[in-house]
């Protein structure tokens, strides 16, 4: 007798488009994107003694360090905005995008045991970094707003209808960390050098993106290149939005989002053209 054929409830297939992001396949498995932004969630905090409160003292350390270090010390420029809320404001957005895109860099590297062990769409991994640090800015943007709220009330700021594009900023930001991370992410199963470049080349970017200043006080070459990084549109825009301060306009956030769209999709590309090999190299 003729056995029956067995149906495939799953089919793994190395041939695919380079574009393709298999966002319906990455839907089935939202359950483990779920899974994952846990582990990463509870991890972060597992066996410390503050717990979830170092959300609110890392970016609160830093802004004080900042607000002496170039506020008392090297007396930059504000833009008339409150010192400690225009740090506090840069620190947020900051921390949320170098977060996101360290631990995304390390996709390959990092969980090369589990893609050994078991499929399921390689995606699902650093969307899940992009989720689980999305909820530790939540935490973080909570205390820019009552810090906001304080100045607001005093007078000090003028917050204004820009306000309304926060959550885009968000998703820009998050989108460059994804491209740039895959990127790196896929450059690492190789060159695992490159993963101590990537930190040391995020501090510098730092200095390169106005976190601590405005971009009103650059001057000429400089002022010029500051519109070229992604980050600067992003950046002046929410300070602009949320303190009323900034030499903001739409055609500097027009040019960021050019570049991170087109920096995603060649993550992408790289991405998913080194997840069928780099078990062989990582």
């Amino acid at each position: 007798m003729n056995e029956p054929q067995q149906k495939w409830t799953e089919t793994i297939e190395s041939d695919h488009s380079l574009f393709d992001l298999k966002l319906k396949e990455v839907w089935r498995y939202k359950d483990l994107i779920y899974m994952f932004v846990k582990r990463d969630f509870v991890s972060s905090f597992k066996q410390t003694i503050l717990g979830p409160i170092w959300f609110f003292i890392n970016p609160l350390l830093t802004t004080f360090v900042y607000l002496v270090i170039f506020g008392r010390i090297a007396k930059l420029s504000t833009d008339d905005a409150p010192p400690l809320l225009f740090y506090l404001a840069g620190v947020t957005l900051w921390n949320y995008f170098s977060t996101c895109l360290l631990a995304t860099s390390s996709t390959f590297s990092g969980n090369a045991g589990i893609f050994g062990k078991v499929y399921f769409p390689r995606l699902v991994t650093p969307i899940s970094i992009v989720l689980s640090n999305l909820m530790r800015f939540g935490v973080q943007f909570l205390l820019f707003l009552l810090a906001w709220a304080y100045y607001l009330a005093k007078g000090d700021i003028h917050p204004n209808i820009w306000v309304l594009a926060t959550p885009f900023l968000i998703v820009l930001m998050a989108l460059f960390a994804l491209g740039v991370g895959m990127i790196f992410s896929a450059l690492t199963t190789k060159y695992k050098d490159l993963s101590m470049l990537l930190v040391f080349g995020i501090s510098l970017y730092m200095y390169a993106t106005p976190v601590i200043y405005p971009v009103s006080s650059l001057r000429g070459f400089f002022r010029e290149l500051a519109y070229y990084n992604p980050l600067t549109g992003i950046f002046e825009c929410f300070k602009y939005a949320w303190l009323g301060v900034g030499d903001f306009s739409p055609i500097m956030l027009g040019i960021s989002t050019v570049v991170i769209l087109i920096l995603l999709m060649i993550g992408v590309v790289v991405f998913n053209k080194v997840e069928k090999t780099f078990m062989d190299t990582v």
